[in-house]
């Protein structure tokens, strides 16, 4: 089965828009992992407009399925995963201020920046995962750097969908085809969602594992969080 990493992220700005610590991040991933989720995601950006530095330390301790810390791979983002050493450590190439993911890595161009950082963050026993798009060659390299995984882009997925499921697909499906020939492991992430999640772990049935926060925590607001976390588990399982 296809493991779900809930992205708590949005739970963190709802927290800062008012202050204080409500909703409390620490006992929302508590709750996402009692209610079947298989890991937590958190992306603490510098300017900490959700998860926080001292977020990161006191989620690490706690979670006690996979752990998995996102971000642009600076001295910070080191200095937090060295000192925390969650499950994985995926890259993604965010520039400072950036909104939100919107690219995957150039694993041509940025080669041998990726190959010392996965070096450095292997050596540390975690594993590695490179946000990538569809795109064969950059597949090929990042196995070449030497990471453990990648995490496919899968917004213009999401976005070509509603229209033409199968031409949305069909990219995703040769790339994680690639990746497995290549000896890497396939993740994915980006707008994810109920209505588009089964037919994306139907075509790679052997997908890894999703990371998906934004679409699940907005419809845990109307079916609660413990409903939405077993529906979208229902649509990761295996008829």
């Amino acid at each position: 089965m296809t493991r779900l990493s809930v992205n708590i992220n949005k739970i963190a700005t709802l927290r800062n828009a008012r202050g204080g610590d409500n909703p409390n991040v620490v006992k929302v991933a508590q709750d996402c992992e009692r209610f079947g989720a298989q890991g937590i995601t958190i992306h603490p950006r510098p300017d900490e407009r959700h998860i926080t530095t001292q977020d990161v330390y006191d989620l690490a301790p706690i979670v006690t399925t996979e752990f998995n810390i996102e971000g642009y791979p600076d001295e910070r983002f080191l200095e937090l995963v060295e000192k925390n050493k969650p499950a994985q450590a995926t890259l993604v190439p965010d520039p400072p201020g950036v909104l939100t993911s919107n690219a995957g890595w150039d694993t041509v161009q940025h080669y041998d920046q990726l190959k010392d950082v996965i070096q450095q963050i292997k050596s540390m026993g975690v594993r590695t995962s490179i946000f990538i798009e569809t795109d064969l060659n950059l597949i090929e390299n990042a196995a070449k750097i030497g990471t453990d995984r990648i995490e496919l882009y899968t917004e213009p997925y999401a976005n070509l969908y509603p229209k033409d499921k199968e031409k949305a697909v069909l990219p995703f499906v040769e790339a994680a085809n690639k990746a497995k020939e290549v000896g890497l492991g396939i993740n994915a992430g980006h707008d994810l969602s109920l209505e588009n999640l089964r037919y994306l772990r139907e075509k790679i049935p052997f997908l890894d594992e999703v990371s998906i926060g934004h679409a699940l925590i907005c419809d845990a607001l109307y079916f609660g969080l413990e409903n939405t976390i077993q529906l979208y588990l229902r649509e990761l399982r295996e008829d």
